[in-house]
């Protein structure tokens, strides 16, 4: 066992690189989000980490290649990976509140909470090089080995966040077990051989952690902060800015997603009820087809309104629909159909027929999932609408100006294959540079429409109707090129 210690070493550091990183993102996901600008973020930040550590473990290795030295090394990586378990909330809710741009927020948040731990993590290959090579010749092959088993380890650490210790145990718990690992090799080099105490130690923290890990749809003082595959999730209780009622929120990646009243089933958020035009526009409603769940409040909502008509919701996160029924009174329905895959993935492979499409994905910060975004997607959208469907979307945006890119941007896309696409401000309906939800209604046919309703709710939400022209100065989105994270990092920028 001796003879492989330094093998061992760097694959386990290998391996806590790409855990740590992949964790991190559910570290900061709450307070900066998902978008790309933090995913930029985090990954140039602990490769430039990486690279100072390369650097730094060089040059220490040539003036003391000691086993104890990288010992040290590696239990100084552990004791801050682990004290990021105490700290990373309150350092991520000073760097939220002290700087508004997301993309500078991001970037200061991955140099203080994950910049000196990789430094050291960075150190341990090329100081476990050196120290190798002090009994043998091949230089080459002694560099090649131990680098393509970091290598090996980093690609078991990814596989092993994703698809199973994230979902599992959350960041905190991560990254104590990464704490301990680490511990476990510090011990390992000090000691040259595997210390009883120490695979105790790792074992027992293992345990524990699936023990006392608990159910994702269980709460504590009635907030629930979880993990799943997709997303870093927040539930809890509040009172409603509008109305001053109680409501239950769920929140996804430092966004509110979702929201029911605790004492009465009316929809929170303004902007869902605009989704009941669909049943104006297409009169004899039979089937819907909405892209984004969360904890399902139109869906329910569509439910009630409806006697017949059937909807299919698409929810990549299976946890969430779980999360809808036991906390924001989500029930099975036969005419209810979850289907839990990506929303672009399922409307390409799709042939059923719909009239109407309803789109509130979002990933973070206001931002579209981009594949939904782009002339490919409406294409598909427009193909599984009935003769005269409908396509209700979302969007959170200005309508002129920075701010208003996306909107502009989304509009001319929805041109490209819809004859007529309408606009309804929600919050300031007669406000061109106001940051807010705007729902876009696309028909499919091209018999112009009459925004004059007998039915007072109906009419409440025509008289939103974007009557002014609109600059027609973006491009049309495609998969090529589809800077939706961008427009809305300028957006955010403009109204903070």
């Amino acid at each position: 066992m001796k003879k492989y210690i330094l093998e061992i070493v760097v694959f386990i550091s290998g391996a806590v690189v790409m855990v740590f990183e992949l964790v991190g993102s559910r570290v900061l996901a709450p307070y900066v989000g998902t978008s790309t600008f933090v995913w930029t973020s985090l990954i140039g930040i602990i490769l430039a980490s990486l690279s100072v550590g390369y650097w730094l473990g060089g040059k220490l290795a040539d003036q003391r290649a000691e086993y104890k030295v990288l010992s040290w090394i590696i239990m100084l990586a552990a004791i801050l990976i682990g004290g990021q378990a105490f700290v990373k909330e309150s350092v991520m809710i000073l760097i939220q509140d002290s700087i508004t741009d997301i993309r500078w927020g991001s970037v200061v948040a991955a140099i203080t909470l994950f910049s000196l731990p990789s430094i050291l993590l960075g150190m341990v290959s090329p100081y476990a090089v050196k120290l190798k090579m002090k009994s043998l010749d091949k230089t080459g092959r002694t560099v090649g080995n131990l680098y393509a088993i970091s290598t090996t380890g980093s690609i078991v650490g990814t596989f092993s966040a994703g698809f199973f210790l994230i979902p599992w145990l959350g960041n905190t718990k991560i990254l104590l077990l990464l704490a301990i690992i680490l511990i476990f090799c510090s011990g390992l080099v000090y000691l040259k051989k595997i210390w009883p105490l120490q695979i105790i130690l790792v074992l027992i923290f293992i345990v524990s952690s699936l023990i006392t890990m608990p159910s994702p749809l269980d709460a504590k003082d009635n907030f629930i902060d979880l993990d799943t595959k997709y997303n870093r999730v927040w539930i809890y209780d509040a009172i409603d800015s509008q109305t001053n009622q109680p409501i239950k929120t769920l929140q996804l990646n430092a966004e509110s997603h979702s929201a029911r009243y605790l004492e009465n089933d009316d929809l929170v958020f303004g902007y869902t009820k605009f989704y009941r035009l669909a049943d104006y526009f297409v009169p004899e409603l039979n089937s819907a087809l909405m892209l984004g769940g969360a904890a399902y409040s139109y869906p329910q909502d569509f439910l009630s309104h409806y006697d017949t008509a059937t909807i299919d919701v698409v929810e990549i996160d299976p946890v969430l629909t779980e999360l809808a029924k036991q906390y924001f009174n989500l029930e099975d329905d036969p005419r209810l159909t979850s289907i839990h895959e990506d929303g672009r993935t399922y409307i390409n492979n799709t042939d059923k027929k719909y009239d109407a499409i309803l789109g509130d994905a979002f990933t973070s910060y206001y931002s579209v999932p981009y594949q939904l975004a782009t002339v490919e997607a409406v294409a598909r959208i427009y193909d599984l609408l009935t003769e005269n469907g409908v396509a209700i979307i979302n969007i959170a945006s200005a309508i002129e100006g920075p701010a208003g890119k996306f909107l502009r941007a989304e509009l001319a896309t929805y041109r490209e294959y819809f004859p007529q696409v309408f606009i309804f401000p929600v919050s300031v309906p007669n406000s061109a540079r106001s940051f807010q939800n705007i729902i876009m209604v696309a028909m499919k046919s091209d018999q112009a429409p009459n925004f004059m309703s007998t039915n007072p709710e109906y009419q409440e939400y025509l008289d939103h109707l974007w009557t002014e022209e609109v600059t027609g100065d973006m491009p049309v989105l495609t998969d090529d090129y589809a800077p939706v994270d961008y427009y809305i990092n300028q957006a955010l920028n403009e109204i903070y």
